[in-house]
């Protein structure tokens, strides 16, 4: 089972050909539409578990012996449908289909790595070990001394700019910051680094003026 929640649209996902049995996703991010809706498939071995159970599923809600029916020919009723968030989908997946996978992969990758060069450059290092991050969600390391609070609050109020805290036993220890779908550009990339580099001087942290846009720069520049 997969969870695509964040990567679907984002970056390369063959579900046949990894031999993926159930995986599941949302609207909301690298589709960029609205939340509501979680696209989610299974083959035809996790559909035979399903059909074999020898229990009543508890929950209405998600009980996929009565999704099956209510979408196969039977069309058994389970919901109704949410027409607008379904237009509002077949929108997302139009404009995923006038970009292109491929070029919608590499832009992804592109401003992740340009994102990662110019936070590098700033101090802040990518939280996750080389090999295991995401080109749609950067985690990253909190500078020591540096306020988590209090740089979250400035990017927000002041530049309209919203990233994540850090969760569980990572709260106050990184940020999560979002590069997915139409959000993942190099003006926001550069908006960014140029913000955090102005709010972290004002608290007092060393970085080299211009730095972090220059190594992003540098990135775009050699790809």
């Amino acid at each position: 089972m997969v969870d695509a929640v964040t990567s679907l649209a984002g970056c390369p996902l063959q579900v046949d050909a990894w031999g993926i049995d159930v995986c599941y996703s949302g609207t909301q991010k690298c589709l960029s539409c609205p939340p509501g809706l979680s696209p989610v498939t299974f083959n035809q071995a996790a559909l035979e578990v399903i059909r074999a159970r020898k229990s009543k599923v508890q929950s209405w809600y998600l009980d996929l012996t009565l999704i099956e029916k209510y979408w196969g020919e039977e069309r058994v009723y389970h919901h109704t449908a949410p027409i607008s968030m379904n237009y509002a989908l077949r929108e997302a997946l139009r404009l995923v289909q006038e970009e292109g996978l491929e070029a919608r992969f590499r832009r992804h990758q592109r401003n992740h790595t340009a994102l990662a060069a110019g936070l590098t450059a700033l101090g802040i290092p990518l939280a996750a070990q080389e090999g295991h991050r995401l080109w749609m969600l950067n985690s990253v390391t909190i500078p020591a001394g540096v306020d988590d609070g209090a740089v979250r609050r400035r990017l927000l109020e002041d530049y309209n700019i919203e990233i994540g805290a850090g969760l569980g036993p990572l709260r106050g220890k990184v940020w999560r910051i979002g590069l997915m779908g139409e959000s993942s550009t190099r003006s926001n990339v550069f908006l960014l680094l140029s913000a955090l580099e102005e709010i972290l001087q004002k608290q007092g942290y060393r970085c080299a003026a211009g730095g972090g846009v220059s190594a992003a720069q540098q990135v775009y520049a050699a790809t």
